[in-house]
């Protein structure tokens, strides 16, 4: 590069990125055409002579990103790194969720939510907004936690507040053993217009979950084999959409014996974007199998259990 050449690129850098100029007034400056001007542009970042550093409190461990997504099927994925203060870790991966997530709601029209601690607190950190011809839904039965925040039916409320939208809800249990009880009951009034929009979801926002919350549950403990008929309950890794799966991505029950009162998983699946918040360790193997499985177009998780993940693959 000529000194002469390099001046030039100096000073267009200068004049877009600290002056803030636009291209249009770069290029009526040096009566360079706007081709030149963006292809100049470019050449001082390859070259170096101009070095961008983006400062955030979302730090982000690109290195693991890659290796994982050319691992697993999955088109988008956060891995945040640990804070130095542990105590901040969900307050911190909650805030960037919401980023991300109210940045994908743009382009959509029909929302999903499930429920649990973390998309509670994404949820929390949404920054109201206006949009016009969106609607939340519920697209799976209660977890019966009614009198925690964290419940299904508040998770849609929470989100909808934030938007002014509508909402539709699923007043019923996650679990109903009866076949002929699912099939009618989600023909009720109160019911069939959440299953209705469930069928025109382009989007979701869920976790992973383990045995530990079917277990929790009482009446969902005392019926845990009726629930999951014929399933190896030591093999289930995690729990999503409410139905289990193994290590490997599997799901452990075919769909035409799950007892879950929801949207067809068949749907689920073809959802095009699917969001998945996981930050606790203890839910490593519920991540492996989610990723395996490509259960989530795009996923927001940490370090530790990207770390730990690695660690799993290595024993394999």
């Amino acid at each position: 590069m000529n000194s002469e050449h390099e001046i030039l690129l100096g000073n267009i850098a200068q004049d877009y990125y600290l002056s803030n100029l636009s291209i249009s007034d770069i290029s009526k400056k040096y009566s360079i055409s706007r081709y030149l001007i963006l292809k100049y542009l470019d050449e001082a970042r390859s070259t170096g002579l101009v070095s961008i550093n983006i400062h955030t409190i979302y730090q982000r461990n690109d290195e693991l990103e890659q290796r994982l997504i050319n691992m697993f099927p999955i088109k988008n994925l956060y891995i945040l790194k640990n804070p130095t203060n542990p105590a901040e870790r969900d307050d911190l991966a909650s805030t960037f969720a919401a980023y991300q997530i109210q940045a994908a709601i743009k382009n959509a029209h029909v929302v999903g939510l499930s429920w649990g601690d973390m998309i509670f607190s994404t949820l929390n950190k949404f920054r109201p907004t206006q949009q016009d011809d969106l609607v939340f839904t519920q697209f799976l039965g209660e977890n019966m936690k009614y009198h925690s925040l964290t419940g299904s039916t508040r998770m849609v409320q929470r989100a909808a507040v934030n938007y002014n939208a509508p909402y539709f809800t699923i007043p019923g249990p996650l679990y109903i053993l009866n076949k002929d009880v699912r099939k009618q009951l989600a023909k009720e009034p109160s019911m069939e217009k959440a299953f209705e929009h469930a069928k025109k979801m382009d989007m979701i926002i869920s976790s992973v979950g383990t045995l530990d919350s079917i277990e929790a549950n009482q009446p969902w403990y005392d019926n845990i084999d009726k629930i999951f008929p014929g399933v190896d309950l030591d093999k289930i890794a995690g729990m999503v959409f409410a139905r289990p799966y193994d290590i490997n991505g599997q799901f452990l029950i075919d769909e035409k014996d799950s007892t879950a009162f929801s949207a067809p998983l068949e749907n689920i699946l073809n959802v095009s974007r699917r969001f998945g918040i996981v930050t606790r360790k203890s839910k490593t193997n519920a991540v492996l199998g989610a990723l395996r499985g490509g259960f989530f177009t795009d996923l927001i998780t940490t370090e530790s259990i990207a770390l730990k993940i690695l660690k799993e693959l290595d024993k394999e």
